[in-house]
């Protein structure tokens, strides 16, 4: 299986699956990566493992037809076979959606379906746990919809929020978690356990 993995910025997650397949645990390869951000650091994790690495914006481009179309391009090129979204901070075109409908997924730090929606990325959304006394939240991964983080659900996994845990304290215990869920669910889809389209 051919994976795209679509990151903005860090892209620690895309560490995660590309670490995973290197090591056989996910029976796939990451075949190229996209990000919207010409400086992200997941272009370079991308080039450092040898990985197609694409720079694909609407400012490239000027408009969102045009990136929607060069998206689709250079999915087609390397052959994709799932999408999946690692802190990609942009909605996909609808066009994107409808041609890989039920193969793009996306991780999201909090269980959803509380603590969704624009604006719940990143410290936000451990901000909000925190604030509504929660006493564990944890990671989510569903199939992307053309609404924010209201896709189906394929796999959760719990996180205690402990007593003092400031923001940054329970964001970095989700971290962790997060990237050996996102190891063990990414290898059940490309296994088949969890079916694509």
């Amino acid at each position: 299986m051919n994976i795209a993995v679509f990151a903005s910025h860090g892209g620690s997650d895309l560490q995660a699956i590309i670490d995973g397949c290197t090591a056989n645990r996910i029976p796939a390869r990451v075949a190229a990566v996209i990000s919207n951000n010409a400086d992200s650091l997941a272009l370079d994790r991308a080039r450092a493992a040898r990985i197609p690495a694409c720079h694909l914006s609407a400012k490239l481009f000027g408009s969102e037809e045009l990136l929607a179309q060069k998206i689709l391009e250079a999915l087609a090129r390397y052959d994709i076979d799932m999408i999946f979204l690692a802190g990609y901070m942009r909605m996909l075109h609808p066009a994107v959606l409808d041609a890989y409908a039920g193969r793009i997924f996306n991780i999201h730090p909090a269980l959803l379906p509380k603590f969704g929606g624009r604006g719940m990325y990143g410290i936000h959304v451990h901000e909000a746990v925190l604030a509504a006394g929660e006493d564990e939240t944890g990671v989510t991964i569903h199939r992307v919809s053309p609404e924010y983080d209201s896709g189906e659900i394929v796999a959760q996994t719990t996180v205690p929020v402990l007593p003092g845990d400031t923001p940054e304290t329970l964001a970095a215990r989700v971290l962790e978690r997060e990237h050996s869920f996102l190891v063990e669910v990414v290898a059940d889809i490309a296994a088949g356990k969890i079916r694509l389209g």
